[in-house]
């Protein structure tokens, strides 16, 4: 037990609980270990996830502030998701991703020849990333590797899907932008 101690990097805050629907309740974290590309120190607090499958002991991904990750959802690798961005369902967020706010991250499941789950997100680069299965990679990557795999409909549905989801996050970018802009003008307002 003292070894399963020592490898996890958060635990969840006592009491600090919101229920988001009826038995579905998300509990804060808390950083056990400094965790140093984060800049995180031990009792830093962090977001919300519902278990511990949401959020992986290993890596350097982190739940911030408000986020709230819950459902099949993973953040793993070196993702972080914060402010008030909420990941769930069957939602993978990995690699390098920054999930923030509403709108940086489209899913659709049920799709594909396998039934399953494509995952877009915004990357910290301002690039997108797409998962999907194994898959892991850029949307040209995975539009190249759909064209060599599949059949023509489901290759022109995830074309589609790619389309959808980058007019949804770009419009998200926009917004938070166009926000940031609008809070940075009070500040000087009232300075």
């Amino acid at each position: 037990m003292e070894d399963d101690q020592m490898k996890k990097r958060y635990e969840f805050v006592p009491g600090d609980e919101i229920t988001i629907a009826p038995g579905r309740t998300i509990k804060r974290i808390r950083s056990l270990v400094a965790i140093a590309a984060l800049g995180l120190s031990p009792g830093d607090c962090g977001g919300y996830i519902e278990s511990e499958t949401n959020l992986s002991q290993v890596g350097n991904a982190w739940v911030y502030g408000n986020a709230q990750v819950y459902g099949n959802a993973l953040v793993s690798g070196d993702a972080r998701v914060y402010g008030d961005a909420q990941v769930y369902g069957n939602a993978w967020v990995s690699g390098n991703a920054l999930v923030s706010g509403e709108g940086l991250i489209f899913w659709a499941s049920k799709v594909g020849s396998e039934n399953g789950t494509l995952t877009v997100y915004a990357c910290k680069d301002g690039s997108l990333e797409v998962t999907r299965g194994c898959f892991l990679g850029s949307v040209s990557k995975f539009l190249e590797a759909s064209a060599a795999k599949h059949d023509k409909r489901t290759r022109r549905e995830y074309e589609l899907l790619i389309e959808v989801a980058k007019s949804r996050i770009e419009a998200a970018i926009v917004a938070a932008q166009s926000a940031q802009g609008g809070e940075a003008k009070k500040r000087r307002k009232h300075e």
